[in-house]
């Protein structure tokens, strides 16, 4: 099919939500991409983060494939093999206070559900969150996410939610009051511009959820699973979430997004909460197999190699459009003195694919697998652009 015909195609019929890019994808493998005209690309979008292990990794092909053909579906009304083990394998890398796992389907799905055991839990009403947060954009994750251009639509939103400055510690003890339920942080902002939080501003949030009763938890829907150089980005800190949220590469691609919590958050009523498709044996079967092989071969210890070379080659660069480069491991961003769109453009016609975070802010989230040339590969395409 040509890819006018594709194009043509999706435009009649889809929803019109996304900005789309003029190219159409057709096949992957590792951290490449080739489109309808056989063009190939470095995809340092990795499905926004998804595809943690590159495209058509044996890994999760074979996962599939296997599990394909002998159950696909199987809803926790039943026990199911594959969803036993993945509980397992979840439990072992995680902290040992987060002994329960909620699956589901994605990362606002996670958040929602964080939001609502923890107004369970505690009984109190309030949520806080962080200036310039992400969480999702179902109506719960939504309220708790600061963006006024994600939020004026669908105004008003759940009451009972506030933000605070995102690292500015002498901000949070007034913040966490007896009525607060929960405050939600990401450890690196994604969508706010790749700003990583100080463990300061981490612990302070830490030590007043603790004084208070109150819970926290850590979106780590972006950064889990290695993203930050380490297995979860709150290892950097020494903080320990009370409950935890998790999507995005813990199937390597396919849609799964998990809520773990433990005793703070105790016994949840049954069926209070609950999914259709969430912890079906497909995707089960391929996240275990994915956080094994991220386990096994310390792919974390590889990220935070890169992720560093990667951003010191970038500040080589010298280049005077740039204002900011930071970030963790293979999460970057390069804030720009210009509107990022068309810089963004410029380097797809280089054979390159970045997102954006903010209107400034270039986001590069490549499969984590991706070599030390692709990448090298990407700072020249980045410093031709910026020249």
């Amino acid at each position: 099919m040509q890819p006018q015909d594709i194009i043509a195609r999706e435009d009649r019929y889809s929803s019109g939500l996304y900005h789309k890019r003029p190219i159409a994808l057709v096949r992957g493998k590792g951290a490449r991409v080739w489109d309808a005209d056989g063009r190939e690309y470095i995809d340092c979008t990795a499905g926004i983060g998804v595809a943690v292990l590159g495209h058509a990794h044996p890994v999760v092909v074979e996962a599939l494939a296997a599990q394909a053909g002998r159950l696909i579906t199987a809803h926790e009304l039943f026990y199911n093999d594959r969803r036993a083990a993945l509980l397992e394998r979840l439990h072992a890398v995680t902290p040992p206070s987060l002994d329960r796992f909620f699956l589901s389907n994605s990362g606002t799905e996670a958040n929602e559900a964080a939001i609502k055991f923890a107004r369970a839990a505690t009984g109190r009403p309030e949520i806080v969150s962080a200036m310039r947060g992400y969480h999702g954009k179902t109506l719960g994750a939504l309220s708790a996410t600061w963006g006024k251009n994600y939020r004026a639509p669908f105004e008003p939103l759940v009451p009972g939610f506030r933000t605070i400055p995102f690292n500015r510690s002498e901000a949070v003890a007034d913040a966490v009051t007896d009525a607060t339920a929960a405050v939600i942080v990401e450890v690196v902002q994604g969508e706010g511009g790749i700003r990583p939080a100080t463990t300061e501003y981490l612990r302070a949030i830490r030590d007043a959820c603790t004084e208070r009763g109150t819970l926290l938890i850590i979106d780590e829907v972006q950064t889990g699973f290695g993203r930050t150089g380490t297995l979860f980005a709150f290892e950097h800190h020494d903080v320990v979430p009370d409950i935890l949220t998790l999507a995005k590469s813990v199937a390597g691609g396919i849609p799964m997004g998990v809520t773990a919590f433990g005793d703070t958050v105790g016994q949840l009523a049954k069926l209070s909460h609950t999914t259709t498709f969430g912890g079906n044996p497909l995707a089960c079967a391929v996240a275990d197999r994915v956080i094994a092989h991220i386990v096994e071969t310390d792919l974390p210890a590889r990220v935070a190699t890169a992720g560093q070379r990667t951003m010191d080659a970038i500040r080589a660069l010298g280049s005077p459009h740039v204002r900011d480069i930071r970030g963790l491991g293979l999460m970057i961003g390069i804030e720009l003195k210009r509107p990022a769109a068309k810089t963004a453009r410029a380097l797809m016609d280089e054979g390159v694919l970045a997102l954006l975070a903010g209107s400034t802010v270039l986001r590069l989230l490549p499969p984590l697998v991706i070599e030390a040339d692709e990448l090298d590969t990407v700072v020249a395409a980045l410093g031709r652009v910026l020249a």
